[in-house]
């Protein structure tokens, strides 16, 4: 089962390395539409993978039941299909995803944006429980995390900043999905980032306004990897969308070019 690829050209030149954008929970190829084009007028081409059950990419089992080993599968397929190596940059639960593709091979560069912190998923969802409790119920009564994402505005307020626009809000809350129950339960108590077994390099991007994983957490998974993450003042736990996008591009951008 080979999961769909978004992949887009650059015209104004060639790059070394591709880059491979891997999405998280909820989200799809769609959400690195501004990345991508933004990169191949820079001279990168790119590929945006759906992960299975996502997207354009079939599931050979219920979603709910989808593991992150599953989805790490899907990566390394990706991986395999392409001439040469890619750069990963990878969102929140699609960084915990890479991390464990790592362990076991070595790549030229990965870039994890607001990624599942090194502890697992529990202070986030303690956070979530506080703030939207009766959605939080319903999604562990039906084995999907779509409930907490069905309202536009619990969606806003968990993935992008109060200052988002009415249309960054639309778009993405349209494109939103349910998201698998056993990989939520993988980050919360089975699947753990290990860094000293990866030996790519590693850089790591926060927003100052992350609601789902707090800057404090994610300097703990940064400091395990001997880097100090770069913090998007503003920026929420989206930082592919929203406005503060473009920043956070730049900062993805700094760093894969010292790759």
């Amino acid at each position: 089962m080979q999961p769909n690829v978004v992949t887009v050209t650059s015209e104004s030149g060639a790059r070394r390395h591709p880059l491979l954008f891997v999405h998280g929970a909820w989200h799809g190829a769609w959400c690195w539409e501004d990345y991508q084009r933004w990169f191949a007028e820079r001279g990168w081409e790119s590929h945006a993978v759906d992960l299975r059950g996502h997207g354009g990419s079939s599931n050979d089992r219920s979603l709910r039941l989808t593991r992150i080993k599953h989805y790490q599968q899907d990566v390394e397929r990706v991986i395999e299909s392409l001439e040469t190596p890619p750069i990963i940059v990878a969102h929140s639960m699609g960084g915990l995803i890479v991390q464990r593709y790592l362990e076991d091979h070595e790549l030229h560069g990965a870039v994890l944006l607001a990624p599942v912190p090194i502890s697992g998923a529990w202070r986030a969802t303690l956070r979530t429980l506080r703030r939207h409790p009766i959605k939080f119920l319903k999604a562990n009564l039906i084995w999907d995390l779509k409930p907490l994402i069905e309202k536009r505005g619990i969606a806003a307020d968990l993935l992008l900043p109060d200052n988002a626009t009415d249309d960054q809000v639309d778009w993405m809350w349209a494109k939103l999905q349910g998201e698998s129950y056993l990989a939520y339960l993988d980050m919360l108590f089975f699947v753990r980032s290990r860094p000293q077994l990866v030996h790519t390099p590693v850089a790591i991007v926060a927003g100052s306004e992350d609601r789902i994983f707090s800057v404090k957490e994610i300097r703990k998974l940064a400091g395990a990897y001997g880097v100090e993450p770069q913090v998007i003042e503003g920026a929420a736990h989206d930082l592919m969308l929203g406005p503060k996008w473009e920043e956070a591009a730049e900062a993805v951008a700094e760093v894969v070019e010292g790759f």
